[in-house]
């Protein structure tokens, strides 16, 4: 096997380190005195204005995944720059070198994961609804699996229930460590719940979008990494008290949950 880079790549990692040595290491001190004033949770400026410019650069939503060759959803491109793994790798490392640099290029988790889910499994709509915001840069995203009650690092082992009631689904549990919760832009979660638990292990767990100003969703408590809260975007624990989704925020079906965990996780790993 080749592990050579190719000339896209060593292409694509020049023009990344040239912009974060233009861009992003002379703002490393403006970052941390906007983080350090005022409110912990908030949107930063120094990234608003990095943004378009690393969009005009070509430097935009990297991470997307070459395209699986289905017919396109819409004239609206749901793909990124459709780097391979190999080809991306290298400019994560470059990225990587700024904690808060990623997120310029909108290549920062969980959204990336998140984009993924929505433009492999996501339909039209989903796909118009939230994905498109998402790779527009314009709003941020959580998605809420773990469970303080269980150990769910097992992708099985999840208590949170997705019970459907006519043309609506009710979502009741409680996730913790869901990350980016704590950013004010952040619209949306993709839910990890059981809709059926006599079903097989695998087949017992869904997932689906919800708001996240639905009715019942309510973030508890942000949580500390070792005295380190990690604002502006964190990790929170979040209870769902009998959460209302309209029944088409189902990704997939009923009892697809974990096999989408694995097309996430897996390549995000």
């Amino acid at each position: 096997m080749n592990f050579e880079y190719s000339a896209k790549t060593r292409e694509m990692i020049g023009r990344v380190r040239a912009f974060m040595d233009e861009h992003v290491y002379p703002n490393e001190a403006r970052y941390a005195d906007e983080l350090a004033s005022g409110e912990r949770w908030k949107v930063l400026p120094v990234i608003e204005e990095l943004k378009p410019k690393a969009r005009a650069a070509g430097l935009w939503n990297m991470f997307m995944p070459p395209s699986h060759g289905g017919k396109p959803v819409s004239e609206f491109a749901f793909e990124g720059t459709t780097l391979t793994n190999l080809e991306y790798a290298p400019l994560a490392e470059e990225m990587g070198r700024v904690s808060w640099s990623s997120e310029v290029f909108n290549c920062s988790a969980p959204d990336t994961g998140n984009m993924e889910v929505l433009m492999r499994y996501g339909t039209y709509a989903q796909q118009e609804k939230w994905l498109r915001p998402l790779m527009n840069g314009e709003i941020r995203s959580a998605f809420l699996m773990t469970e303080p009650a269980v150990a769910s690092s097992d992708a099985t082992n999840i208590e949170t229930r997705i019970r459907r009631d006519g043309d609506h689904y009710v979502v009741s549990g409680r996730k913790w460590w869901s990350s980016g919760v704590g950013d004010p832009r952040c619209k949306v979660a993709i839910v990890m719940g059981k809709t059926d638990t006599s079903a097989p292990k695998h087949l017992q767990q869904s997932q689906i979008l919800v708001p996240m100003d639905a009715p019942g969703i309510k973030v508890e408590r942000m949580l500390n990494v070792f005295g380190y809260d990690d604002a502006p975007h964190g990790h929170a624990e979040v209870v769902l008290d009998d959460v209302r989704i309209p029944a088409d925020s189902i990704l997939l079906g009923e009892g697809r949950g974990f096999e989408i965990a694995q097309g996430r996780l897996g390549p995000g790993r």
